[in-house]
């Protein structure tokens, strides 16, 4: 019999596999991120029905087999239903999970990454925060953790405000990122940072910004 172990993750993205199976990626705490398959999850009344959802945070037991790994059971702590709600906020909460995708490996230590992407899910939750401020902190500290963050330009004269801001972001804890509020013209300011690192450092686009800045051109 297969052995089974635990791993505490979230599910980046989901997809149909076979006729009633699903394909989904989890960034974990233990192992990265890795691909998992979630036999019989599409059909009603199975037990990996919601459970293997994009945004599903939690417990899951897996076994491991030659080439792939299966879900057994899942215990989600949080579903995020609010962003289910929120076209807005799943657009920018799908933004997200593309992100990691693309920052994260398997077998890498990507315990900060997913801290990081779990506290960014819960801020997107936060009525009393700017949704763009959330974005700009997310994609400036990303890059910080992924060892990528080269500094501010010496060009570009900014707000000591916005100075300020950018160091808090990339030296503070994951766990007090999403404490503060900017003003209008700062915020501005990190949009503009936060632009150029990703079209600098990211060599792709993500389709779940793309439809948010189409819907809503003011959210970016």
């Amino acid at each position: 019999m297969q052995e089974l172990f635990s791993v505490t993750g979230m599910i980046l993205k989901a997809e149909p596999f076979g006729e009633y199976d699903r394909r989904v990626v989890i960034l974990t705490r233990e192992r990265g991120k890795i691909a998992a398959f979630a036999k019989g999850a599409r059909k009603q009344g199975s037990r990996l029905l919601a459970s293997t959802n994009p945004f599903c945070f939690g417990e899951f037991k897996l076994y491991e087999g030659r080439t792939s790994y299966s879900i057994s059971e899942a215990s989600i702590s949080n579903y995020f239903e609010q962003l289910r709600e929120d076209f807005e906020g799943a657009c920018y909460g799908m933004y997200f999970l593309e992100v990691m995708d693309y920052y994260t490996r398997e077998n890498n230590d990507e315990k900060n990454m997913l801290k990081l992407l779990y506290q960014t899910l819960r801020a997107l939750c936060h009525e009393g925060l700017d949704n763009r401020l959330v974005r700009y902190i997310f994609e400036i500290k990303a890059l910080a953790l992924n060892g990528e963050y080269p500094g501010l330009a010496e060009t570009e004269k900014y707000q000591e405000s916005t100075v300020y801001t950018v160091s808090y972001i990339v030296n503070t804890p994951v766990e007090k990122l999403y404490t503060f509020i900017v003003t209008d013209s700062v915020l501005m300011e990190l949009k503009e940072i936060a632009d150029s690192f990703r079209l600098k450092f990211i060599d792709r686009k993500f389709k779940s910004l793309e439809i948010l800045l189409e819907v809503n051109p003011d959210a970016g």
